[in-house]
Parts: structure tokens; sequence; C-alpha cells
């Protein structure tokens, strides 16, 4: 099948200016990172410092129960101030990490088509000489691509903020373990092409932007799941693990691209309009 890689480029392109101009889609981009990559990493890394007195193992005992005995020992070398700050930093902000790449992509994908439809531009956008296939690739890539420039400035951003933030504490730079680079460059792209899956499926029927965004709320559930169960010690997000999560956020968003690239027609899209 030959594409017509021109019409698709330009519908990004008409996408992503769109987006630049449009404060409710691109100011998240920065809000997220900034609450998610720099505030509430610094604080955890400086938690040790600030409330020194308070800082118990007995806390982490969920944590320490399901971590592998390679790194329990490792930690056997550190003080309690010191495995804070290494076991906060590099396990227990993992699942919330994931968090932007998904965000992104919904809230892009939810504005490139339940969004059109609330400025009255979809009309317009169906009488491009594009195929309905074509088109459906044109929404997914302007949803991934910026999904995946945010989530690797954000892990940037994330990885300068731990290591500064907690250098007075370890004395070394600490960051990244050996799982972030599959959550990174393996699960972010999964759950972001899982996140603009469901965000399609729920926009082509949605009537504005913000409906769209609400009804995709449950996206979040799956990573809340493992913040939690990884608190409570239920497993520990090694390399393995990740390989395996990330996986399964892989599958879910390739039968949501599926079942999207089937539903996502002009007469049903006209309908719902």
């Amino acid at each position: 099948m030959s594409w017509n890689w021109r019409g698709i480029r330009a519908i990004i392109t008409k996408d992503i200016k769109q987006i630049l101009i449009n404060k409710m889609v691109w100011l998240p981009f920065i809000i997220l990172p900034v609450v998610l990559m720099v505030l509430i990493p610094l604080m955890l890394v400086l938690l040790p410092t600030l409330a020194a007195d308070q800082m118990n193992p007995d806390d982490m005992a969920g944590l320490f129960s399901s971590m592998p005995a390679e790194l329990g020992m490792r930690l056997g070398n550190l003080d309690t101030a010191q495995s804070w700050v290494f076991l906060a930093a590099n396990y227990m902000f993992m699942p919330m990490f994931l968090i932007v790449p998904l965000m992104v992509s919904s809230i892009i994908a939810a504005d490139g088509i339940a969004g059109e439809k609330e400025r009255r531009t979809l009309e317009g956008l169906l009488y491009t000489p594009l195929s309905d296939t074509e088109l459906f690739v044109a929404k997914v890539l302007v949803a991934l691509l910026p999904a995946l420039v945010v989530e690797f400035a954000s892990f940037i951003i994330y990885s300068l903020t731990v290591n500064i933030g907690g250098y007075h504490v370890m004395h070394r730079f600490f960051f990244p373990e050996p799982s972030w680079w599959p959550l990174v460059f393996f699960v972010g792209p999964g759950i972001s092409l899982a996140g603009l899956g469901a965000t399609v499926l729920v926009s082509s029927k949605a009537k504005t932007f913000m409906a769209a965004q609400q009804s995709a709320g449950f996206l979040v559930l799956p990573v809340v799941f493992l913040m939690i169960g990884q608190m409570a010690g239920l497993f520990f997000l090694s390399p393995g693990v990740v390989w395996i999560i990330g996986a399964a956020f892989w599958i879910v968003g390739a039968v949501f691209i599926k079942i999207g690239a089937k539903t996502f027609n002009r007469g049903q899209l006209i309908v719902h309009i």
C-alpha cells in the first residue's frame, strides 16, 4: 500500500501549529514535568534533610520485603537517609514518571479529534484527499511523537533534579538504576500508545475536548496500581518486571490502535459532530 505521506505530514504540521496556539493543550506539557519531575522529586530527596528525626527504616518495610537480594545487599552499605534517597529516586517514583507520556499523548489525541469538532474544523479535515487510514495514522503520530519528546526531556530533567538534589546525602551521582532504561525507552512509548489509542476511541464519540479528557481519566489507574503495588511490597520494579509491564502496555496499545483504525471513518465522525 502506497500512503500519501505528504498529506500525512501536512496534517501533522497543522495539528502541531494548533497545539502551539492552544494553551489548554500545551500548558500541561510544562506544568506536568515541573510538578512531577522537579518539585515532587526534590521534596522526596530533600526529606532526610528536612525531617531527619522522623526517618524510620520501618516505614519502608514493604518496599524492602519485595526487593531483590542483590539490591538489598547494596543498600546494606547505606544509612537510613541514603537508602531513602536511593529508593525514592530510583524505584518509588518510577510509576509516577509514566504519567507524563500517558497524559501528553492523551491530551493531544483528545484535541486532535474532539478538539477539531469543538472548533468546527473537523468537516474541512474530512474532505482532505486522504484515506481514513491515512488520517488515523496522522492523528496517531501527532500525539505519539510530541509525547516521546516530552518524556525524554522529562527524563533528563528528572535525572538532573534527583542527582543534584540528593548529592548532599549520597555524595555521588546515583541515578539512574538499570530499570529506568527499559522504563523510558520501552514502557514509556508503550503506555503512550495505549493512552492515545484509548483516547482516540473516546474522542470519536465525544463532542468536546474536555469531555474526551474526562472520559479518558481512567487511563491513570494502571499507574496508580503500579505505585501502590510497589509501595505495599506486592512486587518490585526490577528490569525484568519493567520489561513485562512494557510488553503488556504495547499489547494493549496495539489492540486499541487496531480497533481505532477500524472504527475511525468519516461516516462515524460526521454522525458524532
